[in-house]
C-alpha cells in the first residue's frame, strides 16, 4: 500500500490561486471525506480530470473555503497513483487550515520533489524528464525554458533510447549464441556490428557537444566590463540592468570589488561583472580589487572594454586593452556621448578595436549594442527544441558512455575477443541507464529530488 502524501503546490503569499495536490491510494478517499461538490456527486464516483465546485471542510464540519477539486485515478495520472487537486483561495491561512484537515484524515506532509519522484518511480517519466521539470520551473530564459519543455516531451529520452536498443541489440545476440549453444542463431561476428556502433558513438558525441551551449544557456555568459577608472563601468552596469546595482562617483577607485548580475541582453543571458578599473595603485584595498579584475578577465566568456570618450586616450586605456586574454570576445564601447567628443575613434581603429558610441547615463546607443551581442552570439538566439544538454551530470554520463563504446570500436577493430567487447558495450549501458534512470541508484536518486520545492 502506498501512502499518501500532501502539499501546497502554490508558493506560501497572499494570492488569486492557493492549490493543495494530494497523492497515494487513499488520496481519492481522504478527499471526499473533506469535499462536498455542489452538484452533489461523490469523489468517489467523480469522473477523471473534471473540476467539480464545492465546499471544504475541516474535520468538525466547519466551512474552511468554496473551492474547486479534481481527482485522476492511477495509473493516469501526474504520478502514477490516484490523485486530488483543490483549488482554493489564495489565503495562507486558509491552505494551512485545509493542509491540516487533509493530514487529520491521514495524509503526511510530501517532501520536496516526491510528486516527481513518484511519477519517475512508477514509470510515468524517466529521470531527463523528471530532471527537466525543475529545470522549467527555475528557467531564466525563454530560450531554457523552450529546452527543458522539449526534454519534458522527451525529446533527450527519445534519442538516447535508440542508441540503448542498438547496444542492447548487440548484447543480446552475443549472448543468445553463448547461452543457447544448439540453437540454431547465427553466428556472433563482432565486424557485422561496427556501422551500428559508430552510429550510436556519433549520435552520443552529438548530443555530448550540446553541453557547452547548454552551460552558456543555464548559467550565462560571464561578461566583464573592464577599463581604467572612471570611464562609467558602474554606470554602464546599471543601465543594462534597468536600476542602480553599483555605486557612481567621480572618485577614481570608487569600485574596490567585482559585482555580478544576470541580466537578458542581446537575446542572451550575461552574468555581468562590474570590475575595479585597471591601473597602477598603491592602495592596498583597490590593488585586491584589480587582482579580481584580472580573475574575472581570466574567466569571461565576453568583455565589454570601456573608453571615456570625453578624454583623449591615456596609457591606462592601453593597459586595459593589453590585459584582455587572447581568444576572448570583445566588445569596445566609446562612453559618455552626451559630452563633448575628446577621443578619436580612429586611433582605437589602428589598435584593432571596432567601437559603440554610447551613453550608459542617457541609455543612447544601447541598441547597437544589443545588436552587436546577438552578432557574437547568434546560436543563442535560435530556437531550441530539448536536445540540448544542460545538467552536468548528464553531460558526464554521456561522456562515459561515448568513451565505452568507442573502446569497443577499438576492440573489434583490434580483433579482440567477443566477451571484452560487451564488457565495453555493458558499461556504455550502464552509463545511460544512469541517464534516464534504468541504473541509477537510490541515493543519488534522492539527491536529484532534493532540487525540487515541495509539491512539485
Amino acid at each position: 500500500m502506498v501512502d499518501t502524501i500532501a502539499a501546497i503546490a502554490t508558493g506560501q503569499m497572499v494570492s488569486a490561486i492557493g492549490i493543495i495536490r494530494m497523492s497515494g491510494d487513499d488520496a481519492i478517499t481522504i478527499a471526499d471525506r473533506t469535499f462536498k461538490a455542489y452538484s452533489g456527486t461523490r469523489l468517489c464516483d467523480a469522473r477523471d480530470r473534471h473540476m467539480y465546485y464545492g465546499e471544504l471542510f475541516d474535520v468538525d464540519g466547519n466551512l474552511i473555503d468554496i473551492v474547486l477539486c479534481m481527482i485522476s485515478r492511477g495509473p493516469n495520472s501526474y504520478t502514477g497513483e490516484n490523485t486530488a487537486e483543490f483549488q482554493c483561495h489564495g489565503s495562507p491561512l486558509v491552505l494551512s487550515e485545509a493542509l491540516k484537515t487533509l493530514f487529520a484524515h491521514g495524509a503526511r506532509q510530501a517532501l520536496q520533489g516526491e510528486f516527481t519522484k513518484r511519477a519517475f518511480l512508477n514509470g510515468r517519466m524517466d529521470l531527463v524528464q523528471a530532471e527537466a521539470v525543475i529545470d522549467l520551473i527555475e528557467s531564466e530564459t525563454v530560450s531554457t525554458a523552450q529546452n527543458a519543455a522539449g526534454q519534458l516531451r522527451g525529446a533527450v529520452g527519445i534519442k538516447l533510447e535508440t542508441v540503448y536498443a542498438t547496444l542492447v541489440d548487440v548484447m543480446a545476440h552475443f549472448h543468445a549464441v553463448i547461452d543457447y549453444p544448439d540453437e540454431d542463431i547465427d553466428e556472433f561476428k563482432m565486424q557485422t556490428y561496427l556501422s551500428s556502433l559508430h552510429h550510436a558513438k556519433d549520435e552520443l558525441e552529438r548530443l555530448l557537444a550540446t553541453h557547452e551551449r547548454g552551460k552558456v544557456m543555464l548559467k550565462g555568459i560571464p561578461t566583464a566590463i573592464v577599463g581604467r577608472p572612471n570611464t562609467g563601468k558602474s554606470s554602464l552596469l546599471n543601465a543594462l540592468l534597468g536600476y542602480d546595482r553599483a555605486i557612481v562617483t567621480d572618485i577614481p577607485g570608487t569600485t574596490r570589488d567585482t559585482i555580478e548580475e544576470k541580466v537578458m541582453f542581446g537575446g542572451v543571458l550575461l552574468r555581468l561583472i562590474d570590475t575595479a578599473g585597471l591601473r597602477q595603485t598603491d592602495d592596498v584595498v583597490e590593488k585586491l580589487g584589480v587582482e579580481r579584475t584580472q580573475l574575472a578577465l581570466s574567466d569571461a566568456g565576453l568583455i565589454i572594454l570601456v573608453f571615456d570618450g570625453s578624454e583623449p586616450l591615456r596609457d591606462e586605456d592601453h593597459q586595459a586593452l593589453d590585459s584582455i586574454p587572447e581568444g576572448i570576445a570583445k566588445i569596445a564601447v566609446i562612453n559618455k556621448s552626451d559630452l563633448n567628443a575628446q577621443l578619436d575613434a580612429d586611433v582605437l581603429k589602428q589598435l584593432g578595436l571596432d567601437c559603440i558610441h554610447i551613453s550608459a547615463k542617457t541609455g543612447v546607443g544601447l541598441d547597437m549594442l544589443d545588436q552587436q551581442i546577438k552578432k557574437i552570439f547568434p546560436e543563442l538566439g535560435t530556437p531550441v527544441s530539448g536536445e540540448i544538454i544542460t545538467n552536468a551530470r548528464q553531460a558526464d554520463a554521456i561522456m562515459r558512455s561515448t568513451d565505452c563504446t568507442m573502446a569497443a570500436i577499438d576492440s573489434i577493430s583490434s580483433s579482440v575477443t567477443p566477451d571484452a567487447v560487451v564488457t565495453d558495450i555493458e558499461a556504455a549501458l550502464s552509463a545511460i541507464g544512469e541517464i534516464t534512470g534504468k541504473t541509477m541508484r537510490e541515493d543519488i536518486i534522492s539527491r536529484i529530488f532534493e532540487r525540487f520545492c515541495v509539491g512539485k
